[in-house]
């Protein structure tokens, strides 16, 4: 371990487990109205039924919705122009006991912002899952990535529920799920145009990151696969689009064990990938279970290879068990690599099972943004520093400007609970807090009592604007009102002023893990 090493602290006793689950898995606001994520059954190993178990437990939401003209408390920036789209998993039909919050099929959500008015729309993706479902009328695909259970009628069928993230690429909306292809989907209407969406053939991994970054210069999109060639392989496949849909460069390597590579980072020279200890049970997988476990006292590896190149210099260092989910932000200077994430001593999901039959720690299992860096100047590094730079913050999903995804930049962003809540005996307000990496400071913005604000997506002023300048969006539910939702619209530099506009849903809607922002000149007109 490097001298550098800062030990994560542990979490504020304020930090109950059910908000810090809600919060680590990203889908607290959308669970608004049934059980949290604390409370949903663990991933038991269970005796491998003759066939797929009857659907039971709870549903989420599942209706799809229009609503036009929506209600705005406040005013919407005359500059604000695009749409902000967020997927979550929704089950189609009930999940099976023991599986988790992380199945269940794609519910894409978005916010049309135009000349100040809001227009609101969520569809399913209907992708091959969920239409052969649909005829069926009952669940195939019974537990989460385990495909020794699914319904013989679906041998052959992309697995993929496209719930967790979405973008935007060559005129189209992309909804991903990491162990399969992306799924196409029109950006004015959410129909879904390709439900296995291979880049005219160009995709030759069998899987697609949920976590895609973009160049900052070029506007490429970059991206990888892991178990790339099929279930428990250890190919990762990285490789790079032009906006236009041209593959322009691709590599492949072999990480050291089947971990989760959920997310990734790429500079202007390296690619770095993380490998953690939730990693591939194959026992479990044939007991019923679902496809990962948390391997107490495993090690990490961060790997780093040059970007353009074959991937045969791909370089494995080798560190401590941790977790590392998300990435904020990463860039190199010639000599140094540096990533900057959310990072847990332990296994960060209280759903996740523990391979050793222990029980999950809620401390041990809190995130806080940290910095992970490599001296690749060193012709073999023994060592990666890791430095926690917020201690006093506890959260999951950071976000950044997007347009510097692969090059030094300032600011970040966090969905996390109040670190110094006013009045400790309450639960801590869900709040957002703006990072100034500079200058190691941080801003809130405190959401009222009863509401969970949702992972939130910043949008630029335009395509000029500075670093920063521009909105923080996040929807947010009110527990009190049944989960009701609504979307706040923040000035990214003031968040603490509050919202400058609130969009007001008459209903909770569809939960979300990931959000994105297009802006209107990268949507297409609507088709006649």
């Amino acid at each position: 371990m490097s001298s550098k090493d800062k030990e994560q602290p542990a979490a504020s006793g304020a930090v109950d487990r059910r908000h810090f689950i809600a919060a680590a898995a990203g889908v607290g606001a959308a669970l608004a109205g049934r059980e949290t994520l604390a409370q949903a059954p663990a991933a038991q190993p269970a005796a491998a039924p003759a066939g797929p178990p009857p659907s039971t437990g709870p549903r989420l939401f599942r209706a799809e919705l229009d609503v036009t003209d929506c209600e705005v408390e406040g005013k919407i920036p005359a500059d604000l122009n695009g749409a902000f789209y967020r997927t979550g998993p929704d089950p189609q039909y009930p999940l099976r006991p023991g599986n988790i919050p992380f199945d269940g099929e794609g519910h894409v959500t978005m916010f049309r912002i135009e000349n100040g008015r809001v227009n609101f729309r969520s569809r399913f993706v209907r992708n091959e899952r969920y239409l052969a479902q649909e005829k069926a009328g009952k669940i195939l695909f019974p537990m989460y990535r385990n495909p020794y259970l699914d319904d013989p009628s679906v041998k052959g069928l992309s697995r993929g529920t496209h719930n967790t993230h979405i973008i935007h690429h060559n005129g189209k909306l992309l909804a991903l799920k990491e162990d399969s292809p992306p799924a196409a989907m029109d950006l004015n209407t959410l129909e879904t145009l390709d439900p296995v969406y291979n880049f005219n053939g160009q995709l030759l991994s069998q899987t697609f990151t949920a976590h895609p970054k973009t160049d900052s210069h070029t506007g490429n999109m970059l991206a990888f696969g892991y178990e790339a060639k099929g279930f428990n392989t250890t190919d990762v496949n990285v490789f790079e689009y032009t906006p236009d849909g041209r593959k322009v460069w691709e590599a492949w390597v072999n990480v050291p064990y089947v971990g989760m590579l959920h997310d990734f980072q790429m500079t202007e020279k390296y690619v770095m990938l993380y490998v953690i200890p939730l990693a591939f049970d194959q026992a479990q997988i044939e007991r019923g279970g679902i496809h990962w476990s948390w391997y107490s006292g495993q090690p990490t590896y961060f790997g780093f290879f040059r970007r353009g190149g074959d991937g045969k210099d791909v370089k494995w260092v080798k560190g401590p068990e941790r977790s590392a989910t998300h990435m904020m932000g990463g860039f190199d200077d010639g000599n140094m690599l540096y990533v900057d994430v959310e990072m847990s001593l332990s296994n960060p999901f209280g759903f996740m099972p523990m391979r050793d039959g222990s029980k999950w720690d809620p401390v041990r299992g809190a995130s806080h943004i940290t910095r992970l860096s490599v001296d690749v100047s060193k012709k073999t590094p023994k060592e990666y520093g890791i430095e926690t730079l917020y201690p006093d913050h506890v959260g999951a999903l950071p976000r950044q400007d997007d347009r510097y995804n692969t090059v030094p930049y300032r600011y970040g962003f966090l969905p996390c609970p109040d670190p110094a809540p006013r009045d400790p005996s309450k639960r801590p307000a869900s709040c957002y807090a703006r990072f100034d990496l500079q200058n190691r400071s941080s801003m809130l913005y405190r959401a009222g009592e009863g509401v969970q604000l949702a992972e939130a997506c910043f949008a630029p002023k335009g395509p000029n604007a500075r670093e920063g300048e521009g909105y923080l969006m996040g929807v947010a539910s009110h527990n009190n009102e049944g989960g009701r939702a609504d979307l706040v619209i923040l000035d990214a530099e003031h968040i603490d002023q509050g919202p400058i506009a609130t969009v007001k849903l008459p209903t909770r809607i569809a939960g979300q893990i990931h959000g994105w922002w297009v802006p209107g000149s990268a949507i297409p007109p609507k088709r006649a």
